[in-house]
């Protein structure tokens, strides 16, 4: 089954090709950026692949609009949520992407299983991420917020490790780094809570 992970922005300003491929080449010299559909200067789709050609994702643009296949995807996150917690992120999620004006969808290929190859798709999804108004989903974890943090557990029972958390309280996020198998922190964070045994505060993003 192939995996998904995706950018949701309420920033439809397109991410010029050029500057896209610019960070492939100078961060990951062993891997390229082509447009598989459209023209650069109105990409629909970019495959991201080694030079000795092992395709490591291919990534799709869709705007949101009333027919197409953004609002699709719009439509399956929101299912997804249904049931997803904990409830204040949840439904802090609902509200974004009822304002997302486009998915980035990053399909992984059999690239992405090496790490050099999982290192460019996640450079490649940081440089659309962070031009900024934008939460990013995956499949199998769930959602961040806009500072890139997790908000929504989508997370297998076998989860474990540290990963970078926040509950919105009072309007305001809580950041913390939690151990997602740790059944205490587990219950915490379902609850919209930050762990009794941890302490708040702006963290620099695990990944």
């Amino acid at each position: 089954m192939n995996h998904y992970t995706r950018v949701l922005s309420k920033n439809d300003e397109l991410p010029p090709f050029d500057e896209l491929a610019g960070v492939i080449e100078a961060n990951h010299p062993d891997f390229v950026l082509r447009v598989e559909e459209g023209e650069e200067e109105e990409w629909e789709s970019l495959l991201l692949l080694s030079t000795d050609e092992v395709e490591v994702a291919l990534v799709e643009r869709y705007p949101v609009f009333n027919g197409s296949m953004g609002q699709d995807e719009i439509a399956d996150l929101l299912t997804d949520l249904e049931d997803a917690q904990p409830l204040s992120g949840a439904d802090w999620v609902r509200a974004y992407l009822e304002e997302t004006q486009v998915v980035y969808s990053f399909q992984h290929l059999q690239g992405a299983e090496t790490v050099d190859g999982l290192s460019a798709l996640h450079a490649l999804r940081s440089a659309i991420f962070d031009r900024g108004e934008s939460i990013l989903q995956a499949d199998g974890e769930g959602f961040t917020n806009e500072e890139g943090y997790h908000i929504v557990w989508q997370f297998s029972d076998a989860a474990a490790g540290p990963w970078n958390m926040a509950v919105l309280q009072e309007d305001v996020w809580q950041h913390f780094a939690m151990d997602l198998g740790d059944p205490d922190h587990r219950a915490a964070f379902m609850k919209g809570e930050v762990p009794a045994d941890l302490q708040a505060g702006t963290l620099n993003r695990l990944r």
